[in-house]
C-alpha cells in the first residue's frame, strides 16, 4: 500500500510516497509528471522521519548521498537510468549522451533524457545533475530555478528558505521533441545495445 506525506523545503512543499517501506515518490510541488491524489495513497503524519532528517542534512549542506531504500518502478530501461543518476556523485554533472554510453547504449541520449524526466524520487535520486551537451540546464521536472538552486548547494552554496520559488520557465527535456512512439523504440535499441554489450546497473 502506499502512503504520503508532505513536508515542507527550502524548494517548497514535498511529496513524500512510500510504499512497502521504500521511498517510490519525491514530488516537487507544480513539478511536471505529478501523480494523481490515488497514486499517492493514503496521507499519513508518520512513517517518513529517517527521509526528512536525510533531506534536513542535505539543504543544510551536511549530507552528500541519500542512504535510504528507493523503490523504482518504471520500465527496464528507465530503471537502469535512475539506477545510473545514483552513481552520479554530489559537486558534478553528466550529459545525457555520456550517461548513455555509461550505460552501454551511446545511441540512447534521447531515450536517457526522457527516462531522466519522468524520475519518480527527485532530490534523492539525482537527476538535477544531468545537463545539456553544452553544459546548459536543459530542463528539470521541478522547474530550471530549482535545478540550479540545487547544484549551487551542492558546489558549496546555501539554499536559503522561499529563496527559490515554484516551477518557473519551461521544463522541457532532452527527449521532450522525440516523436510518439520513438522513444519506446529507443529502449528496445537501449536494451538490445546494453545486451550485446554486456551493460547493466
Amino acid at each position: 500500500m502506499r502512503v504520503h506525506k508532505r513536508v515542507s523545503s527550502p524548494l517548497g512543499e514535498l511529496t513524500l510516497v512510500s510504499q512497502g517501506g521504500e521511498l517510490a515518490g519525491l514530488y516537487l510541488a507544480g513539478q511536471r509528471y505529478f501523480p494523481d491524489a490515488v497514486s499517492l495513497g493514503v496521507s499519513v503524519d508518520s512513517g517518513f522521519e529517517e527521509v526528512e532528517r536525510q533531506l534536513a542534512e542535505y539543504f543544510a549542506g551536511r549530507r552528500r548521498r541519500f542512504e535510504v531504500p528507493v523503490r523504482f518502478a518504471g520500465t527496464v530501461f528507465q530503471n537502469r537510468v535512475w539506477r545510473a543518476l545514483c552513481e552520479i556523485p554530489a559537486g558534478e554533472t553528466v550529459t545525457y549522451g555520456a550517461l548513455a554510453r555509461r550505460l552501454g547504449v551511446p545511441s540512447a541520449a534521447r531515450a536517457v533524457g526522457a527516462a531522466n524526466g519522468r524520475n519518480p524520487v527527485s532530490i534523492v535520486v539525482p537527476c538535477h545533475r544531468v545537463v545539456g551537451a553544452s553544459g546548459a540546464l536543459t530542463g528539470y521536472a521541478g522547474g530550471v530555478a530549482r535545478k540550479r538552486a540545487l547544484l549551487d548547494l551542492e558546489a558549496g552554496g546555501v539554499l536559503w528558505w522561499g529563496s527559490v520559488g515554484a516551477v518557473s520557465g519551461a521544463a522541457s527535456f532532452e527527449g521532450d521533441d522525440v516523436a510518439p512512439g520513438a522513444v519506446e523504440a529507443a529502449e528496445v535499441v537501449a536494451g538490445a545495445e546494453g545486451a550485446e554489450a554486456g551493460a547493466g546497473v
